[in-house]
């Protein structure tokens, strides 16, 4: 694992969904056996063109995402690679008896994709705002579950999946992204990247709340507290030994998320810490609430997932060593 970090606080004026695409593209083009299968979304995924490149790569299975993922299944067991997208809560909620019993049960490494996760959703609202998606595909045996930060992350994964014979469920958000890696940056699989390192607390975040992390970092050492930020945008299998060499060397933990905290990040963290290195843990995320409508910048304040929610939960943190 080799990684460049940037971490700019500037968002990128690429579209983090051209990450996933440009990478199918490049396996489909060397010939390898890549599917995508799309849910009536190839222009929201943008996939489109490359249906018009690979005709015989891209299938839109039409807003019928059980049956999708079925699809998903079924070619995987004549030995395709297969990737099935929708937005997060159809990729998740409404496909989920099938993506368990037809694929993960059954052994098949189908590669869901689920878009605009958590507030990323926006203006798309409520009905279409998962911060449960995590949750449902943690609770399945074997599963590799992602949350990715940015552009070269997501392109290095998709290639890193594509190779890999485990189901696995990746969060993708399509538009807007503030990137912390450099292009071409190296990612494993089931390995935290550390990005900073500190002494009195130690912040976990993955997806949008990584530069929110850093963000948090630069605030509290302008106070005099050193804190770690570790990128764990692998939430299973979890990186245990870094979760817990994070506590020995802080003693308290900071996890931050756009999820719910309680069947998300927070909880993986907590229930590896609590065998065997029981420190003080704060949550930052979503607190057992419904989505709802707004813009992205309204949403993080509405539901506490900013820097300045991080920086509050480090010191209350501290304060329960």
């Amino acid at each position: 694992m080799s990684v460049t970090v940037i971490g700019k606080h500037e968002k990128d004026s690429r579209a983090m969904r051209d990450a996933y695409v440009n990478a199918l593209r490049d396996m489909m083009a060397a010939g390898q056996p890549v599917i995508h299968i799309d849910c009536d979304l190839e222009g929201c995924s943008n996939v489109g063109k490359l249906a018009k490149e690979f005709p015989h790569n891209v299938f839109n299975a039409g807003i019928a995402e059980a049956n999708a993922m079925g699809v998903a299944a079924g070619l995987c067991a004549t030995g395709k690679t297969v990737f099935m997208h929708s937005f997060g809560p159809f990729a998740s909620r409404r496909a989920f008896d099938q993506a368990f019993m037809s694929a993960a049960y059954a052994k098949l490494p189908v590669h869901v994709i689920g878009s605009d996760p958590g507030v990323c959703a926006a203006y798309n609202g409520g009905t279409h705002m998962p911060f449960e998606d995590m949750a449902l595909y943690l609770s399945i045996p074997g599963a590799v579950v992602i949350d990715p930060t940015d552009y070269a992350m997501l392109s290095c994964l998709t290639h890193k999946l594509a190779a890999s014979e485990q189901f696995s469920y990746t969060r993708l958000i399509r538009k807007g992204f503030t990137p912390v890696y450099a292009d071409g940056s190296d990612f494993e699989i089931g390995k935290g990247v550390t990005l900073r390192e500190g002494k009195d607390v130690a912040i976990i975040a993955s997806g949008i709340m990584v530069d929110e992390a850093l963000k948090a970092e630069e605030a509290l050492r302008a106070e005099g507290i050193a804190a770690t930020v570790v990128d764990m945008f692998t939430w299973k299998p979890l990186d245990e030994d870094l979760v817990k060499s994070c506590a020995a060397a802080c003693g308290c933990v900071v996890t931050a998320e756009n999820h719910q905290v309680g069947c998300g990040l927070g909880s993986v963290v907590a229930n590896c810490l609590v065998k065997t290195h029981p420190v003080p843990v704060e949550m930052v995320g979503v607190l057992d609430r419904f989505g709802q409508v707004g813009a992205e910048s309204f949403l993080r304040e509405e539901y506490n997932l900013t820097a300045a929610d991080i920086v509050a939960a480090a010191k209350k943190a501290i304060a329960r060593k």
